[in-house]
């Protein structure tokens, strides 16, 4: 990454962002970024606190109240918009490289995601310059100019998940940018080097000064601040349940605006009519594998629950678990490597635990379940597990009802369509979900009856920035991508201008 007057190596763990300034934290803590490969540090980051978040929120308050950005120009936002997509495509390969290194992920992904990151942004730059002015609104006469115009919200608070650092990362600062809101964003404590990186680049491409913030810390100090804090207008969360629910309780005391995409546990519906011909069989046991195992399972829609009509059920699992069996496990760094490690000790742990109540439950374990031996392309330290297909599973199960977050897919069965749609609903979550089957009207009819905020017919992950992405149930509240993604970050204002005003004669006088 040239043309900078100060590397990320020569800053050091002055990773907190404030004003302008690349600051260390106020405490003096720093924390080791772990490459999940190995379990070896590779980058220092700032332990920020509390302190630091308010430095952060102040910065980010006098640019809003006082600065330029609000007031910039549509057309000159997003010409920003496109100069950071351009940036990103210039660094794509030094970005996907950070990104495995970070996440764990194939350098293969990586490279995908900084690519859809680009598309983002100039996603929004699009939406933004090609909208009207305002809505005018008809108020029955020629003496009344009314019109709904549209406003940033404010600062805006944005708190990202570990799995997809920077993706995730853009659908929130795009659109926010795009609308003219200031922010502090809070990355994941584990994988914060990519969202770093685009602070440099979102200054570099003439972002002003206190419009772009970054606190890198932990959820319990950084993440709780900024859901409490009186000066954020509004917090957008991307994680877990838990967490999201404590955002959402904090962000209650002063109502702000709130949007959160809490996960899912979704269904990947196959009739058997799919399975018809070679081709179709291929496809669909290709496109689970996709949906469960790619990076790790660690993908909040990732399609965890396979569930196969039972006709076709043992042969289908059977070729599933033997090409699963064949996945090549490793660093992501390394070329051939198809899955990469999970993110973390704890996330493998976790992932164990899983697939040991499974067993325990009655669940038959088809392949996996184990850690696989050291190679060249395994450190021995690395926190890998080997994908997973636990057959014969049932609702009452942990396994099939929590999200699981790891390479584990589990196998439910059905006879008729009618227990295909009760299965793939019996679910807390509603993020997403698919539909196999060769029959075009049972596809529409099936994908319209679930409760599942995406649906793919034939097809699994693909997602589009014009269309909106969240889900119903406890999967979250607010959308992201599409018009509906910038309006999250808007507030409506209605602006009534009487051209002929005349008295009121409400009272005598």
């Amino acid at each position: 990454m040239a043309n900078r007057t100060e590397t990320r190596a020569e800053r050091g763990h002055r990773t907190i962002h404030a004003g302008g300034e690349w600051l260390a934290a106020s405490s003096g803590a720093t924390r080791d970024i772990i490459d999940p490969a190995d379990a070896q540090p590779f980058a220092v980051v700032a332990e920020g606190d509390e302190k630091d978040t308010d430095l952060a929120v102040a910065a980010a308050r006098r640019a809003f109240d006082a600065g330029e950005w609000p007031h910039t120009p549509v057309a000159e936002r997003a010409a920003l918009l496109r100069r950071v997509a351009d940036l990103l495509v210039r660094d794509r390969e030094e970005l996907g490289l950070l990104e495995s290194r970070d996440a764990g992920k194939t350098v293969e992904e990586g490279r995908v995601d900084i690519d859809c990151v680009a598309d983002a942004f100039r996603y929004f730059a699009d939406l933004v310059a090609g909208e009207a002015p305002g809505r005018v609104v008809d108020a029955g006469s020629p003496d009344i100019h009314s019109v709904v115009v549209h406003e940033p919200v404010g600062v805006c608070a944005m708190i990202t998940p570990w799995n997809y650092p920077l993706l995730q990362a853009s659908w929130k600062i795009a659109p926010a940018l795009a609308a003219g809101n200031t922010f502090v964003i809070k990355p994941s404590e584990i994988t914060p080097m990519t969202t770093i990186a685009l602070i440099d680049l979102l200054v570099e491409a003439g972002l002003p000064t206190g419009v772009a913030n970054i606190v890198t810390g932990p959820g319990h100090t950084v993440g709780a601040r900024l859901a409490e804090h009186p000066d954020v207008d509004l917090v957008s969360f991307t994680g877990g349940l838990v967490s999201g629910t404590k955002v959402a309780r904090a962000a209650a005391v002063t109502v702000k605006k709130v949007a959160l995409e809490l996960g899912g546990k979704n269904p990947n519906v196959v009739f058997a009519d799919a399975c018809e011909t070679e081709e179709g069989f291929d496809t669909a046991v290709d496109q689970a594998l996709n949906a469960a195992f790619i990076h790790s399972g660690q993908v909040c829609s990732a399609g965890g629950r396979l569930i196969i009509e039972e006709s076709v059920r043992e042969r289908f699992v059977a070729e599933l678990a033997r090409r699963a069996a064949k996945i090549r496990l490793g660093r992501g760094t390394e070329d051939g490597v198809e899955c990469g490690p999970l993110v973390s000790e704890q996330q493998r742990a976790k992932t164990e635990d899983y697939v040991a109540s499974a067993l325990a439950e009655g669940a038959v374990l088809r392949c996996g379940g184990k850690r696989p031996e050291p190679s060249p392309e395994r450190p021995e330290g690395g926190y890998f597990y080997e994908p997973t297909v636990l057959d014969q599973c049932h609702r009452e199960m942990r396994v099939v009802r929590e999200e699981v977050f790891g390479p584990v897919l589990t196998v439910e069965t059905f006879r008729t369509e009618d227990e295909a749609v009760a299965l793939a609903n019996d679910t807390e979550y509603g993020l997403a979900g698919a539909v196999w089957t060769a029959d075009a009207g049972r596809a529409r009819r099936v994908a319209g009856r679930l409760r599942h905020g995406t649906v793919w017919i034939n097809d699994f992950h693909p997602y589009l920035p014009q269309a909106e992405w969240g889900g119903f149930g406890k999967s979250g509240v607010g959308r992201e991508l599409g018009p509906a993604g910038l309006a999250e970050y808007r507030e409506s204002k209605h602006v009534y201008q009487n051209l002929a005003p005349k008295p009121a004669r409400w009272f005598a006088g």
